[in-house]
């Protein structure tokens, strides 16, 4: 299964260059708001989240930070997080997010 995510995605970089061009940030932060901003503070109106978890804007200023890899990390599950049912528009569109919170 992760063959296939990942292959899919070589091929939407591929086609389009990067998986955030086609992303909807807007969509994004809706959805960051909806799930994740239990865990994350995800906009700067939200004031607390859980402790031990890096608020967006951090995510979005680390080094390694790409939207690529943002949005596959997304579509996998991962023992940290809850697994979302994310589809692949919508594990860029919060990457897309993310990524414009990058100051």
């Amino acid at each position: 299964m992760q063959i296939c995510h990942a292959a899919i995605l070589a091929v939407a970089f591929e086609l389009t260059g990067s998986v955030a061009i086609a992303a909807d940030a807007n969509h994004g932060a809706e959805l960051a708001k909806r799930w994740c901003a239990t865990c994350h503070v995800v906009s700067d109106d939200q004031k607390q989240a859980v402790a031990d978890v890096p608020p967006f804007a951090t995510v979005a200023r680390n080094p390694d930070f790409s939207p690529e890899k943002l949005a596959f990390f997304l579509l996998n599950p991962h023992p940290k997080m809850p697994n979302f049912p994310l589809n692949r528009a919508e594990a860029a569109d919060i990457a897309a997010y993310i990524a414009s919170l990058r100051k």
